[in-house]
């Protein structure tokens, strides 16, 4: 029999989230730009955040707003994740996984995104780009009532990752 007639749905591996973020280092008109730009990309409002603590070298204070992150799940965060892959080519280095079914890259320009034009008011920004997949019943081990754990055989590996990417998203892995 056909193997993907067999296959339980808990097994299929999806894209649970994906996180865009860019730190820019400092406030005011490059964080605000950044924001516009993201919001541009994603079509998603940015959280913009706080340094956590001040570092005289780069002068940042505690407090002040030094990046804009934004948050994609369902449809959107698939839609993105392929714009992101042809930016830089369907291709991925090895070391870009973990072992647990999260991987991430980098975006030096956005321009780099497929149908981008450049704009002088806004500039350039590089950004990153956290993808984190899943099986079905995740959230049984992140849920605040009645926690659990879910069971080694159910949890992603980097093969299996690197095999749906390869497969959903056509990637060639360096």
């Amino acid at each position: 029999m056909d193997s993907t007639v067999l296959e339980s749905p808990m097994r299929r591996v999806k894209v649970s989230k994906v996180v865009v973020n860019s730190s820019i280092g400092e406030g005011g008109v490059r964080l605000e730009r950044a924001v516009k730009i993201l919001e541009m990309l994603t079509g998603q409002k940015p959280s913009v955040r706080k340094a956590k603590k001040t570092i005289r070298g780069f002068g940042i204070r505690k407090g002040e707003p030094v990046a804009a992150v934004v948050t994609l799940r369902g449809a959107k965060a698939e839609e993105f994740l392929r714009r992101a892959l042809a930016a830089v080519g369907n291709r991925l280095s090895s070391q870009s996984f973990d072992d647990y079914g999260n991987f991430a890259f980098g975006i030096r320009e956005h321009l780099e995104f497929p149908g981008t034009r450049y704009d002088p008011e806004l500039g350039i920004i590089g950004m990153d780009i956290i993808v984190h997949l899943a099986r079905p019943g995740l959230r049984v081990s992140v849920r605040r009532i009645r926690r659990s754990r879910i069971g080694r055989r159910h949890r992603l590996t980097r093969e299996e990752v690197i095999e749906f990417l390869k497969s959903e998203f056509g990637v060639i892995i360096e």
